[in-house]
């Protein structure tokens, strides 16, 4: 179940931003969410998805600045165009692969949190 949310997260998130340290603060609002701009924020918005928007995608953004390097945002930014991707990475073998699994799991999972 978890990653059936995790790949509908990407499958969601897919047009938001990349990467670069362009964050800003939620200044100190209760409630706010966390923003950036970036690979990740690009493809979640160009990704035709009714939820996506700039806050959500944005904040995605911020999870990924967060968790994952410039070179994982790149390769996370083709699951929002081949969803099909993400399912052969997690199931591959390659020690590369699954590193990178972690890693995207963690960033699933702060996004998740800080988005909702």
């Amino acid at each position: 179940m978890k990653q059936a949310i995790i790949l509908g997260l990407v499958a969601l998130l897919a047009g938001c931003g990349g990467g670069g340290d362009r964050s800003r603060s939620s200044g100190g609002f209760a409630g706010a969410k966390p923003f950036a701009a970036g690979p990740i924020s690009q493809a979640c918005m160009v990704s035709g998805r009714s939820a996506r928007s700039s806050a959500l995608c944005g904040c995605i953004q911020a999870a990924a600045n967060q968790t994952l390097s410039t070179s994982q945002q790149r390769r996370a930014v083709a699951f929002y165009t081949d969803p099909h991707s993400a399912q052969e990475i997690r199931q591959s073998d390659r020690s590369s692969d699954r590193s990178f699994w972690q890693a995207y799991r963690a960033y699933g999972d702060r996004a998740e949190r800080l988005c909702r």
